[in-house]
């Protein structure tokens, strides 16, 4: 085989077929029985809102009122620790939840709870078309709102609202959604990976000697004694709390072994209670034991914050030393490794967040989200990474198929061919996992923020697509999705929102409709050149980005005022080192990264209007302003034409729109780069939407590239597709010539393409290698990333039609996959209409 090290094969052949797309009335996949059961008790369990960490938080923070900030956090998370209760489920091989039972949503008052008790009261969460959470009792249910009102003007959400100006607010997601901040506004920032491996080294006694020690140092002539002296004393607060939590479940596990009368799960728990002692404090021994310690770290930094993202990592790296060691001493089955690997990523879903009715219309899912685990890729040297555990979590992936973890394929121009053949199987199979990046433009982007070749050879993936560098940056990835087909109605309406009047029920009013809501910078009926209608856009995009970004600099510094984390901050060198919290800017690397929406929608919009305006000069500015005003109602012959090949459109080779799509991209590039913030680093664009160009549009009035009120904007870098048909007519490699003829780099916080095929077009040696060689074709133009659904629109359909037949049918959605059935029918309705592929 040609991979760097030997026996890097998995337990089965790479060439392995697993499946073709979703199997209705499937037989479980895994080879292991526990995984199946575990799998399927998650899969029955409700979704549900916990309150004990909401009651524990509160009840520290009232004992602490007058306590620094920092401490404050500290003691909060101490109090969780120590006191919420444990959970020991029949079969698990891995503890810890984040202080809620498994599939259960705890409540984090410290970042907002109006939109909480609101919902309660007036718009019941289990009442949700989608999404929905059931509180246990009424008596809970009061219980919530009750302690929620504690914290009314205290938290995060009150403090941001206080600064925000009328020009700021008026184009967020509390005015005419233009941008939408809300992310960060009502929740924890996250987005980050920890560094594992030092972790796995040093162990908590390590972390602790390490802070013990710096605190030691502190020198009180430095003017910043007093901040540093609080960071230093609640790391130390939260490393002491960990050990403690940990050793709990040592007792616990130890007490269940008592209990247990089964004596292959007797000595189950035995192991499971002498491991959890051994990480209390000490690092790990053994591969379960690095597998016991990384779910600790990990469920804990989801406890002290609600930030989505919070990825795992290069895991085939990090955690490989243990799987080696433990191979060649005789000690470790590699099928156990295996069984292992797939009980955690079982319990990786386990986490799940309840979020506002307003992030759920832009982004349906109801797990954490963004838990990306890397894999592949090279090292630092620059040599291929690929080892045996690379194949072992693929093949976990194709076992279980469950939303998490969210596997990331690091690929290059050296990527072995059994990893390549791999990765397409797991492909073929239908569930939306792996997704795939691309060494080159990815490490190209990461040198964009500052990185040495040897650090931006480490990149990991969080989130969706965003690239990161494990325990040294805190990227704010994720920070705001940007509506640009809302400011593409700017430069077509002199400043102004189009006036969708009473073609769409769903459209909601303001009182600043028809008025300027941006500068003026002229309107289809005045502009007398394309070139006028460029400058136009240039000045609504600097405008917005402006009024966006100094919105998210406004919760940036919120979010160091009122919640510092300690307890992540530990696992970044440059944090301890110099005494800074992750929020005060002690990461080594500081980015924000706000991404844009609907570009493909903005470039046919312009293609439209030069082609039909001032070159063929078919229709005048003020008629294509009257057509889109109208809803295209009676204008009939129009609609089709912008909606036919008639016209230039993105996504087919054709450079006269592939040119308009660039100058968008690289205009919104322009206007992000470089921009400061409060923690002494740089704000870094990305381009993709995930699923919010599907929220977007349903606030977005009908645009120039043939979509009509309603309809889903453009997502991520894919061409148009609206009720008057796709844009992209000549297939996958002339979408791949289009999207690549930007550089991807500039979007230093990522890039995102969905492309999808039915299950026929991949069938067989044939399809498999048709597969493969795209994906050659597609890195070698230098695209970021790329990620398939495997799946045709009459299994969607039949699955709307039958929702009880396909109640685990993973699909992609975007950066993240979902159960199709559990989706809005908008959403759904979107990915039903994406293009249908065929090579």
């Amino acid at each position: 085989m040609n991979l760097n090290r030997t026996d890097a094969c998995g337990t089965q052949p790479f060439d392995q077929t697993y499946s073709l797309g979703y199997q209705v009335n499937h037989e479980d996949w895994s080879p292991f029985s526990r995984v199946n059961n575990l799998r399927q008790k998650f899969l029955d369990r409700p979704y549900d809102v916990d309150v004990e960490r909401l009651r524990l938080v509160t009840e520290a923070y009232k004992k602490h009122e007058s306590s620094p900030r920092k401490l404050k956090c500290a003691y909060a998370f101490e109090n969780i620790l120590l006191n919420t209760k444990l959970h020991i489920y029949d079969e698990d091989l891995i503890l810890g939840e984040i202080a809620a039972p498994a599939k259960a949503s705890p409540i984090y008052p410290e970042f907002s709870v109006n939109w909480i008790i609101d919902e309660i009261l007036n718009s019941p969460f289990e009442e949700r078309a989608n999404d929905q959470f059931y509180i246990r009792n009424d008596e809970e249910r009061k219980e919530i709102v009750e302690l929620c009102k504690y914290w009314q003007g205290k938290t995060i959400e009150d403090l941001v609202n206080s600064r925000l100006e009328d020009e700021q607010i008026k184009g967020s997601q509390a005015g005419k959604k233009i941008f939408q901040t809300n992310l960060y506004h009502y929740a924890g920032v996250g987005h980050l990976a920890m560094d594992y491996a030092k972790l796995m080294k040093v162990g908590y006694n390590g972390m602790l000697k390490e802070a013990k020690a710096a605190f030691d140092k502190l020198d009180k002539a430095d003017p910043d004694y007093s901040d540093k002296r609080d960071f230093y004393k609640a790391m130390i607060i939260t490393h002491e709390a960990a050990k403690k939590y940990i050793e709990r479940h040592a007792k616990l596990a130890k007490e269940y072994a008592e209990k247990e009368n089964d004596a292959k799960r007797k000595k189950e728990l035995e192991i499971m209670a002498i491991n959890c002692h051994e990480i209390a404090g000490g690092a790990p021994k053994t591969f379960w034991q690095a597998l016991q310690l990384f779910n600790f770290a990990t469920t804990l930094i989801q406890i002290e914050s609600n930030g989505h993202s919070i990825s795992y990592g290069r895991m085939d790296q990090w955690l490989y030393p243990y799987y080696e060691t433990d191979i060649k001493n005789g000690t470790l089955a590699k099928e156990f490794a295996l069984e292992l690997i797939e009980v955690q990523y079982v319990k990786m879903n386990n986490p799940t967040k309840l979020k506002d009715k307003g992030t759920v219309a832009v982004r349906n899912g109801r797990g954490f989200g963004g838990e990306s685990l890397t894999i592949g890729g090279v090292d630092r040297d620059g040599n291929d990474a690929t080892n045996d555990l690379t194949m072992l979590m693929l093949e976990a992936s194709a076992h279980t198929r469950m939303m998490n973890p969210w596997i990331c394929v690091r690929m290059h121009e050296n990527t072995p061919y059994e990893l390549k053949i791999k990765t397409v199987e797991c492909i073929r199979a239908g569930y939306g996992h792996p997704k795939i990046f691309n060494d080159a433009p990815a490490i190209k982007g990461m040198m964009r923020k500052g990185m040495t070749i040897e650090e931006a050879r480490e990149y990991i993936v969080v989130g969706c697509v965003e690239i990161n560098l494990p325990g040294k940056e805190f990227g704010w990835h994720d920070a705001a999705y940007v509506n640009t087909a809302k400011m593409m109605e700017m430069v077509l309406n002199g400043g102004r929102c189009l006036d969708c009047g009473s073609h769409c029920a769903r459209w909601e009013k303001c009182g600043a409709l028809g008025d300027h809501i941006g500068p003026d910078t002229g309107s289809l009926e005045t502009y007398k050149s394309f070139d006028e209608v460029l400058e136009s856009v240039d000045k609504q995009f600097a405008y917005w980005c402006d009024q966006m970004g100094s919105s998210l600099n406004i919760i940036d510094k919120a979010h160091r005022e009122l919640k510092p984390t300690p307890y992540i901050s530990a696992f970044f060198q440059d944090c301890i080192d110099y005494g800074k919290d992750m929020t005060e800017g002690g990461a080594k690397y500081n980015g924000t990264g706000p991404q844009a929406s609907g570009m493909a929608t903005c470039a046919d919009s312009l293609a439209t209007i030069k082609q039909l305006v001032f070159e063929e000069k078919r229709f005048s500015g003020a008629e294509l302003l009257q057509a889109v005003k109208d809803n295209w109602l009676g204008h009939v012959k129009l609609y089709a034409l912008v909606n036919s090949s008639k016209v230039h459109h993105y996504g087919n080779d054709d450079d006269y729109a592939d040119e308009l799509f660039k100058y968008m991209f690289e205009c919104y590039c322009r206007h992000i780069r470089g921009r400061k913030n409060p923690r002494g680093g740089e704000f870094s664009p990305g381009v993709y939407s995930v699923n919010a160009n599907v929220g977007m549009g349903l606030n977005t009035n009908a645009s120039l590239d043939g979509r009509k009120n309603c309809e889903p904007i453009s997502d991520n870098m894919g061409p148009v597709h609206t009720d008057g048909g796709s844009h992209d007519i000549c297939g996958p490699t002339a979408i791949v010539s289009s999207l690549t003829k930007v550089d991807h780099s500039l979007a230093s916080n990522g890039t995102l393409m969905n492309l999808r095929f039915p299950q026929e077009a991949v069938a067989g040696v044939e399809g498999r290698d048709n597969l493969v060689s795209f994906i050659d074709e597609y890195l070698a133009k230098q695209a970021m990333h790329v990620q398939f659904n495997i799946m045709s629109c009459e299994t969607m359909k039949a699955a709307q039609k039958n929702p009880e037949n396909y109640k685990d049918m993973l699909v992609r959605v975007a950066g993240y996959s979902a159960y199709f059935v559990e989706l809005g029918k908008p959403l759904q309705k979107d990915l039903i209409q994406r293009t249908e592929l065929h090579f």
